[in-house]
């Protein structure tokens, strides 16, 4: 852009935070202050699961059958020890144990049968919530306004959608069925306890207070870990898409800086695998008491079951106090699972909080309610573009400093071809942004068709503009794809068409594959001048009133802007056109070229009346014919 102020090297939306040793609490208490702080944060998350209710309810009921089911076999247990091995006689009933086995093994079937259910049911669930979820914020981040992108770095908004959503994918696909069967699981393990001998069931819980505070201090440590751990992701990706983009790698191979990008990338990958050991080993001393703890629950069983005899304080029976260690048993893991799932929603937390954070941002420019199409705001006066006493500041540019542009005024009719030309820094492509309202103006009004963009649909708007930027962007994809970008149902006549208007047909039919070609990461395998006819190409099919051009032909060599040039006037005859120009001698033609100086328009007129005016546009055309002597 021609000016804005500085922009920060740390985009001001999603900036990573600084890291902060363990050590320092104070500061850590304070840098999780700074994190961000949603509202109904957990009456959202469950919103998400809203439109599963069906299949919710299935679990549910399939959770509380396996949970019932799950009481069964520790008190078949009990009868098989006392009533099938050790009966009274002495010998083993057979009958009444191969009844009792039976009945268990049916049990144990039906409860994986629903298990395998259970869990179809909740992968399906999660899977489709996270899939939406993502799906919701790319949908959103399309809505942003362009200084949003201008301030955030790529990679921040892409860990966002991967490292974000995926990270909470476990939490989505498991919660439901661990949350709901562990916890049903628990209650009827310990209602199973109780039946077989309430004595031995206080021995085996006196000391779970213990365990609950010291899983919610855990949780607390891994919460803060996992969002350092965030936020490094974020931080890698970055760093990966800047330097290994196609442009970024010849960056670094030019400057011969590979080395500094390989300890940049090598020393954020130490902080990421430092976080990653540290959010694993954060809860294994707790889980390693805990599992010593219920381990060691059955031989403290037998211990206390032994006094319990001899005391003569209960009629315990060797059937007993083995279903119920049975039971005890199966307690751990549900119990362990409750904890660990507590955990996972501690930790997950600060994952959601940064998906809504993103999801919670307002675009700045937005439709009105009452807002019209441009057909129906009448098409009288179609092409034509007007600017109205227009003053506009970018968005992070200092109270201080002066406007981009300062009280414009202009009117561009129909079919006319404008030049917008001046020094660098004069405010010249702020123009072409506030006409397609990318931005939007800070003052005054902008004028299409007759009407103030701010009452049109801005796709409306956008339809009727076509764009021709200096820096040609091409996606990794065949030529043909390329230009169906802007008419994604063009006949292959219709390219041809276009091809042809854009003076490229011939160059793509000489390639093998024709239009099949795929042009590669931003079209790096095509030269400068063949991007940008493609472009130019892309922008006619889309066949639009207005054609805004952006410096489109200042970073191509004399031969290649010759020819772009010529396809750039044959687009342009029949259009109304704004050419963004830097090299004078490409708008000598012009029907009106307004010179651009420190935000305000300082002359207008053709070419040969600015230079009889002698004026700030002859003083350039000078500057640029003496440099172009002196360069030949």
């Amino acid at each position: 852009m021609s000016s804005g102020g500085p922009i920060p090297q740390s985009g001001t939306y999603g900036k990573p935070r600084a890291r902060i040793s363990n050590g320092d609490a104070q500061a850590q208490r304070a840098e999780n202050a700074q994190a961000p702080k949603i509202p109904h944060l957990l009456k959202r998350i469950s919103g998400l699961f809203a439109p599963h209710k069906t299949a919710l309810i299935v679990t549910v009921v399939l959770v509380l059958i396996g949970a019932g089911l799950s009481v069964i076999p520790p008190l078949l247990t009990q009868r098989a020890f006392d009533d099938g091995l050790f009966p009274p006689g002495g010998r083993p009933d057979m009958p009444v144990l191969l009844g009792l086995v039976g009945l268990m093994i049916v049990v144990f079937v039906t409860n994986s049968l629903l298990g395998v259910w259970q869990t179809w049911l909740t992968a399906t669930v999660g899977n489709r919530v996270m899939g939406a979820l993502r799906v919701r914020l790319f949908t959103h981040l399309q809505a942003m306004e362009l200084s949003f992108f201008t301030h955030t770095r790529t990679g921040v908004i892409q860990s966002r959608l991967q490292n974000d959503v995926g990270g909470v994918a476990s939490v989505l696909t498991n919660t439901i069925s661990s949350v709901l069967g562990n916890t049903v699981n628990v209650i009827a393990a310990f209602v199973a306890m109780l039946l077989l001998n309430w004595q031995l069931t206080v021995v085996a819980l006196v000391l779970m207070p213990i365990m609950v505070i010291a899983q919610r201090r855990v949780g607390q440590v891994r919460a803060r870990i996992a969002a350092k751990t965030q936020e490094s992701l974020s931080e890698m990706t970055a760093i990966t898409q800047e330097t290994l983009s196609v442009s970024g790698i010849l960056l670094s191979k030019s400057l011969t800086r590979q080395n500094t990008e390989i300890t940049r990338y090598a020393a954020e990958n130490d902080n990421q695998v430092r976080l990653q050991v540290s959010q694993q080993m954060s809860g294994q001393w707790f889980f390693a008491l805990v599992n010593i703890f219920l381990s060691s629950i059955p031989a403290i069983v037998y211990l206390v079951a032994g006094w319990l005899v001899l005391d003569g304080a209960t009629d315990v029976t060797a059937g007993t106090i083995v279903a119920f260690t049975t039971v005890q048993a199966r307690l751990m893991f549900p119990l362990l699972g409750l904890m660990r799932v507590a955990l996972d929603l501690q930790t997950s937390t600060a994952l959601f909080s940064r998906i809504f954070e993103y999801l919670d941002l307002k675009p700045v420019i937005v439709d009105r309610a009452d807002a019209k199409t441009v057909a129906e705001a009448g098409t009288a006066e179609l092409g034509r573009v007007e600017f109205d006493h227009v003053t506009f500041a970018y968005p992070d540019a200092a109270e201080e400093s002066r406007p981009t542009l300062d009280d414009v005024s202009f009117a561009i009719e129909p079919g006319q071809y404008a030049a917008f030309v001046g020094p660098s820094g004069a405010g010249k492509t702020t123009v072409s942004y506030l006409v397609p309202r990318l931005y939007e103006a800070s003052t005054g009004s902008v004028r299409f068709a007759g009407a103030d963009v701010r009452d049109l649909q801005q796709q409306s708007l956008v339809k009727h503009i076509g764009i021709v930027s200096q820096e040609t962007y091409l996606f990794h994809a065949t030529i043909a794809e390329n230009l169906r970008y802007a008419k994604p149902n063009a006949t292959d006549a219709e390219l041809e068409a276009a091809a042809r208007a854009a003076n490229i047909h011939n160059t793509i039919v000489s390639f093998p594959e024709r239009y099949g070609t795929v042009v590669g990461e931003r079209g790096y395998r095509l030269s400068g001048g063949e991007k940008q006819r493609i472009a130019i190409a892309r922008v006619l099919l889309k066949d639009p009133e207005v054609l805004v051009l952006d410096e489109a032909t200042s970073a191509l060599d004399v031969i290649s802007e010759r020819i772009v040039q010529a396809a750039l006037d044959d687009a342009a005859r029949g259009r109304t056109t704004i050419a963004i120009a830097h090299r004078l001698s490409t708008v000598v033609g012009a029907d009106v070229i307004f010179v651009v100086d420190g935000g305000r328009i300082v002359e207008s007129g053709t070419h040969s009346e600015l230079i009889a005016a002698d004026g700030t546009y002859a003083r350039l055309y000078e500057q640029q014919v003496e440099g172009t002597a002196v360069g030949g």
